[in-house]
């Protein structure tokens, strides 16, 4: 698909620096708050929101509205503000996979600005590093009129509403992999498919589900709940098991070349 073609990249040879380079850059994770109007974020007023709402510990605090770098919870972030669009043709390319956001072309029509918000250091597992990066996002979004939240990894885009619902989600301990993973959906006469991308960010392979008959709802849930397992629960699944779908019912499980997605994914037989 067009979509990710446009994240390849091309291969160029790699030296031990490179490498090293690259190997820091994988650890970083980050999204993007965007704004219209000339809003921004008060970097005070995120801080007290993951302060007092959050019960978040917050060290070695440097910087100001423009930028700031700060100790969360023992892992390294960093905010930025930039008073300008997304260069290139990313958000207009991603606008055209956001079913959950049916009026994003139009609110992002002319937005004025982005915040750069990074997990740098990888103290913590991938799940904790997610789960800090969205109670910042949060922390933004809920004292600043941010319209929502961009990621290119795994090019999504999603509302300020619907991104701060994961708050109750957070505050339970659940991970709200919605926010962390792309769910594709598509229906058509011979059944519904659905497909993910950005599960690699948790070394974790893609996932499709094709042709199915199950009510579109039902199949998301189920979709979402599996996804949750692997992530939480470090589970690699392979070629050939079974999943539980009710006691009765146990789904297989194949390899084989994506259908929606590049390289090879797990196929859900459901």
């Amino acid at each position: 698909m067009g979509l990710f073609d446009f994240f390849k990249k091309k291969e160029t040879p790699k030296n031990e620096t490179t490498k090293e380079t690259e190997k820091t850059e994988n650890k970083v994770i980050l999204a993007m708050p965007l704004f219209n109007n000339g809003e921004r974020y008060k970097i005070n007023s995120v801080i007290e929101n993951l302060k007092d709402f959050w019960g978040l510990s917050i060290v070695n605090f440097a910087g100001d509205d423009n930028s700031a770098v700060f100790k969360l919870n023992n892992e390294l972030v960093a905010v930025a503000y930039v008073p300008a669009q997304i260069p290139g043709e990313e958000i207009s390319t991603t606008i055209q996979y956001a079913y959950n956001w049916h009026t994003a072309r139009e609110d992002l029509k002319n937005y004025t600005g982005h915040a750069i918000v990074s997990v740098m250091s990888a103290e913590g597992s991938q799940v904790e590093r997610y789960t800090l990066l969205s109670k910042l996002l949060c922390s933004i979004l809920s004292t600043s009129d941010s319209i929502g939240v961009y990621q290119a990894k795994q090019t999504l885009l999603t509302p300020r509403n619907q991104y701060l619902e994961c708050i109750n989600d957070l505050l339970q301990l659940k991970s709200p992999v919605h926010l962390w993973i792309y769910i594709g959906i598509k229906t058509s006469p011979e059944g519904n498919y659905m497909y993910t991308y950005g599960l690699p960010e948790f070394e974790k392979q893609e996932m499709e589900i094709l042709k199915s008959p199950v009510d579109l709802e039902k199949l998301f849930n189920f979709f979402s709940s599996i996804i949750a397992y692997v992530i939480n629960s470090d589970i690699t699944l392979r070629n050939g098991e079974t999943l539980g779908h009710t006691e009765d019912h146990r789904v297989k499980i194949t390899a084989s070349q994506g259908f929606f997605v590049e390289g090879e994914t797990l196929k859900i037989e459901i």
